[in-house]
């Protein structure tokens, strides 16, 4: 199981009221449902490895140099992320409480959870459910590999299990498409302009005719629009793309029924007020070490 962790965590800030405090007055509501949601999943879905990805730049310059459209809407200032006052000091409490509890968190430098999740999605050797809120992961989607998707837009309690039936289903594509899809498209939650004139419905139509952006860029009877708007074309085919090939540090991600760090565990317990959630999630790790 691959976590877009900060996925996960901006559902759980907006899920969980504010006024669940710390025992010394700070909002833990988004530390604390994210440990619920994690516990949830593991309960559920019952993985025997898993991972907390990461990221370690929410705006890659290789993508903006090619985009600089790319997320642009979501900076407040100097290439900083907006982010809910509220929300910023319960991040790095999510990933210390998380390695305690022996959950790996995964970054690394210069890219996007998403990139760390297509990495090990590629080449993990073993069936993946990735759990995420961002359709731009159904890209990964690959039934030959047992790579799915777990789509939270609906919540935990109806999960889409994403597989390429699923994306055929939605979209009228091939089911390992929608990359091409959505750059044709467009996007706006991740400022993506799309080409003018192409709507969902020629999107999906161009892709299923073409099989591929690339395919479509070579046909003579290539659309004009798209043709008009090569530029952005070649350069969103590189933005939209979920990396396969990034450096990550050696992790051991096999679930452990006992913490990895009890002492510390403790104290974020009690120092965050997080006991119930935590019980809940060991509990959860512990049944499926177990069995």
């Amino acid at each position: 199981m691959l976590l877009d962790t900060p996925s996960l965590y901006f559902r759980a800030f907006y899920g969980v009221p504010d006024s669940v405090r710390s025992p010394t007055g700070e909002p833990v509501n988004a530390i604390r449902g994210l440990i619920d949601m994690t516990a949830r999943l593991i309960a559920e879905r019952r993985p025997t490895h898993l991972v907390a990805a990461m990221d370690h730049d929410w705006r890659p310059a290789f993508r903006t140099a090619l985009l600089p459209s790319y997320k642009a809407h979501r900076v407040v200032y100097a290439n900083e992320e907006a982010v809910p006052d509220l929300l910023s000091p319960q991040v790095p409490v999510i990933e210390e409480v998380l390695e305690a509890v022996g959950i790996v968190v995964v970054g690394s430098a210069g890219y996007e959870a998403d990139d760390v999740i297509g990495t090990l999605a590629v080449g993990s050797g073993l069936p993946v459910e990735i759990v995420t809120g961002d359709r731009d992961l159904f890209q990964l989607v690959d039934d030959a590999r047992g790579v799915r998707v777990l789509y939270t837009q609906k919540g935990l309690s109806n999960l889409a299990v994403v597989d390429e039936a699923w994306v055929h289903a939605k979209y009228g594509i091939p089911g390992r498409a929608y990359a091409d899809f959505a750059l044709l498209r467009g996007d706006p939650s991740d400022g993506l302009p799309g080409v003018p004139g192409i709507g969902e419905k020629t999107a999906a139509a161009l892709v299923t005719k073409y099989g591929s952006v690339a395919a479509l860029l070579a046909a003579p009877d290539a659309p004009a629009k798209v043709l008009a708007n090569r530029s952005y074309v070649d350069a969103a085919t590189t933005v939209v793309a979920v990396a396969h090939d990034v450096a990550l540090p050696a992790f051991d991600d096999l679930l452990c029924a006992t913490p990895r760090s009890p002492e510390r565990l403790v104290e974020l317990s009690e120092r965050w007020g997080l006991d119930s959630s935590l019980n809940r999630l060991l509990a959860a790790i512990a049944s499926v070490c177990e069995a």
